[in-house]
């Protein structure tokens, strides 16, 4: 996984990072697992699942609340973080060094076009959601 800085961020506070495999992982930014608090459930994606981007796909859940987790690219759910789901609260600890699951993207040119739609770490911690 590279680091936070070269993550890009959608407005709904996942981020994702494309992987020289690439494959994109994607995980919920430090502001979303704040807002939580502790995070006690994590309902993944289904393997092989087509996504598109924006979608709700997972769900992620806390004492506070219950949030959904947004496909930030389109494309197929290749891997699920089994960690995360046997103990969530890793997500609370690590925001940036856990991923929840990894996407297959549809092909390089759509990837492409949907990375430049998602913002840096310094546009995203500018934002107004932040």
């Amino acid at each position: 996984m590279n680091s936070q800085d070269t993550f890009k961020f959608a407005e709904t506070h996942e981020w994702a990072d494309q992987e020289e495999d690439g494959l994109v992982w994607v995980g919920i930014s430090h502001h979303a697992q704040e807002a939580l608090g502790d995070v006690m459930f994590f309902q993944a994606p289904k393997l092989g699942q087509q996504v598109v981007q924006g979608e709700a796909i997972a769900t992620i859940e806390s004492v506070k609340a219950a949030s959904d987790i947004h496909a930030p690219i389109s494309g197929e759910i290749t891997a699920l973080n089994d960690a995360v789901e046997a103990a969530p609260e890793l997500i609370n600890e690590r925001p940036y060094g856990v991923w929840l699951f990894k996407i297959k993207p549809e092909s390089k040119d759509s990837l492409s076009l949907e990375l430049k739609q998602l913002m840096s770490l310094a546009q995203y911690e500018s934002g107004p959601g932040v």
